[in-house]
């Protein structure tokens, strides 16, 4: 039983190390570098959710390019 107790702690303190380093991580990711987003509505129509349907798309928003102001013409540019 003292086996299984020892067990389960150091597991559960593995848990812990890899949860504090990966929510840094993964914050700091979707901040600086890249998320993902839902476009709905009809404001982007025919570019985005063409053809009037109700379902939303699924679209990468690149944050490294905007920090390096590398926007060309055809680009489109998301503001919060």
């Amino acid at each position: 039983m003292a086996q299984a107790q020892g067990l389960g702690k150091r597991y559960m303190k593995a848990f812990l190390k890899g949860f504090f380093v990966a929510v840094p991580v993964t914050v700091t990711f979707l901040d600086r570098v890249a998320c993902v987003a839902r476009v709905e509505g009809a404001s982007m129509q025919p570019s985005l959710n063409p053809g009037g349907r109700q379902a939303s798309d699924v679209v990468l928003l690149n944050h490294w390019t905007i920090r390096n102001y590398d926007v060309r013409r055809g680009d489109i540019v998301s503001l919060v």
